[in-house]
């Protein structure tokens, strides 16, 4: 019997999230979206993480009508999937159950199907409210447990913590923590549940072990959701189709690698060889890998890597015969345990297609490959490229100091900006978390919830003025006002509660973009009033011209 498995595709968010800083406009979606519901993906990923700020602050369009007009073409033919950071939502700080309900209800109302539910602390408690609104709402509830490994300290900072008494975390992040986790989310009766490794450090040999313990332990189907940056994503994704896996996270090949997910199509080349059916129409995939190709040329500014893939059509190309080796011998190393023969085959296998280089750099710095560039760009406005190793350095000792957060957003930002913040400090013989970021001090206060390793009491007490852990209070929420617009015709900033929501997650951004939708729709009915009356006048003249000359 062909084992199966089901594949979701991110091309359309964290694709174009990834490779491309979310720019895709909606003209650009639907050079594409026509081919999707031929090729028959389980799923696909459609929406959340950064589309519906992108779209409304670069882009002046509706977050909530992409997200219509995607569903209106793809319809049933593929679960559309979106993310939702628990209590966080979109934004760094938490949200009352309220603004949590409105935002999940109105996005299974438009079109979501599968709502991805994590927290960046794997706070259980943050992710509950949304789990129990998503299934009230009849959406189906996919909650993940987001990955990371132990920081790696410097023999100086062993000795600092040994002659000062302290403890440092030892194996924290160990394969009992993830199986924990995913047995108590497994309690709530999710539709799926999602090992999330954001930062792509999950490496095929633990792949292999960790997946199949955590299938093991649990009743709902198991996703993987990696990226490729370090160099594992594709190994480790091959493996977990063979480990207890029933559903993996791809993208298609021009929007795939690099700091996005693997490559459906190499995917598909190793699941074939292992008798592994996708499901998935190969035609229609290459169908819109061609469109891809054109569509990151035009968006060629923003493109990380500068490296746009082999051109090749799953649907009609063949793989040469010294490449198909390489998928050959690495299905030998799969069989014999040999992971880093099998990450020798995949790179070869990811030169040949033009996929970049694993990044050593990121790997050994055990970071998302996001924080790392924002940190190089943050030095490189300052003018202090030449501080980034000390950042890097820094980073261990600033994430335990915050509890060890899993390195996810908003932990990630939140800890980059306060190691190069530091390390500036430093440098201007400044304490280094004076003047800490307001982010960094609620996380280390509490705000975002309970951090897997404790917070020194002393340490909060210095940053955040109690010694004490405290939780976000839903009650300092303050909604945004919805101003009325006199000079737009008295219409009222936000027109619904989708917009509304819009205000509430993108405070700064929605305004401005709200703001021009008014004054849009206004001098467009002031246009249309002028044309009437000009209409008016032309029919009235005609009518005494005829009179006068008595026609």
């Amino acid at each position: 019997m062909t084992k199966k498995i089901m594949i979701r595709d991110l091309t359309l968010r964290d694709g174009q999230q990834s490779q491309l800083a979310t720019r895709m406009t909606q003209a650009q979606v639907d050079k594409v979206l026509h081919h999707f519901p031929d090729a028959n993906f389980h799923a696909m990923e459609v929406w959340g993480g950064a589309v519906p700020d992108s779209v409304m602050r670069f882009l002046n369009e509706d977050p909530w009508e992409r997200l219509a007009k995607i569903k209106k073409v793809i319809g049933n033919t593929s679960k559309l999937t979106a993310l939702s950071r628990g209590r966080n939502l979109f934004g760094y700080n938490p949200y009352p159950e309220k603004v949590i309900e409105g935002f999940n209800r109105n996005a299974i109302e438009v079109g979501i199907d599968i709502m991805r539910i994590f927290d960046a602390l794997n706070d259980i408690p943050n992710m509950a409210p949304t789990i129990d609104i998503v299934g009230k709402n009849g959406g189906q509830v996919d909650a993940a447990v987001c990955y990371t490994v132990d920081s790696h300290f410097t023999l100086k900072e062993k000795i600092a913590a040994f002659f000062q008494g302290k403890k440092l975390p030892q194996n924290l992040f160990d394969d009992e923590y993830f199986i924990d986790k995913a047995v108590q989310l497994d309690q709530f009766g999710p539709d799926i549940i999602t090992l999330k490794d954001m930062a792509g450090l999950l490496d095929p040999a633990r792949a292999s072990t960790l997946l199949k313990k955590i299938k093991d332990k649990i009743k709902a189907p198991l996703n993987l959701h990696t990226h490729c940056t370090p160099g594992f994503g594709l190994a480790s994704t091959v493996m977990g189709m063979i480990s207890g896996c029933d559903i993996i996270d791809t993208c298609i090949l021009n929007f795939a690698g690099g700091p996005a997910a693997p490559p459906f199509e190499l995917i598909y080349f190793f699941a074939n060889k292992m008798g592994i059916d996708t499901g998935v129409n190969l035609e229609a995939v290459g169908e819109i890998n061609v469109k891809l190709a054109e569509i990151r040329k035009e968006l060629g500014q923003f493109d990380k890597t500068k490296m746009l893939p082999r051109p090749f059509n799953i649907g009609k190309d063949t793989l040469p015969k010294e490449i198909e080796k390489h998928f050959d011998t690495g299905v030998e190393m799969i069989e014999k345990k040999n992971f880093n023969g099998l990450l020798e085959e995949v790179y070869k296998i990811e030169k040949y297609f033009n996929l970049p280089a694993p990044n050593v750099a990121v790997r050994l710095a055990q970071i998302p490959g996001g924080m790392y560039t924002n940190m190089v760009d943050q030095l490189e406005v300052m003018k202090l490229s030449h501080l980034f190793d000390e950042v890097l350095e820094t980073i261990p000792s600033v994430r335990l100091k915050a509890g060890c957060p899993p390195l996810v957003t908003p932990t990630s930002q939140i800890v980059g900006s306060q190691a190069v913040n530091g390390v500036v400090n430093s440098a201007k013989e400044i304490p280094f978390y004076k003047n800490a970021t307001s982010q960094y001090v609620n996380l280390v206060k509490g705000s975002y919830g309970k951090t897997p390793f404790p917070v020194e009491e002393e340490f909060r007490f210095e940053l955040a003025g109690t010694r004490q852990e405290t939780a976000f209070d839903p009650s300092s929420y303050k909604k945004p006002d919805n101003p009325v617009l006199p000079e737009y015709g008295n219409v009222t900033l936000a027109k619904d509660e989708k917009e509304m929501l819009l205000l509430e997650l993108f405070p700064a951004v929605a305004k401005k973009y709200l703001s021009g939708k008014r004054k849009d729709a206004f001098l467009q009915e002031v246009e249309e009033q002028d044309r009437i009356e000009q209409g008016k006048i032309e029919s009235l003249y005609q009518a005494v011209s005829g009179n006068y000359l008595g026609i």
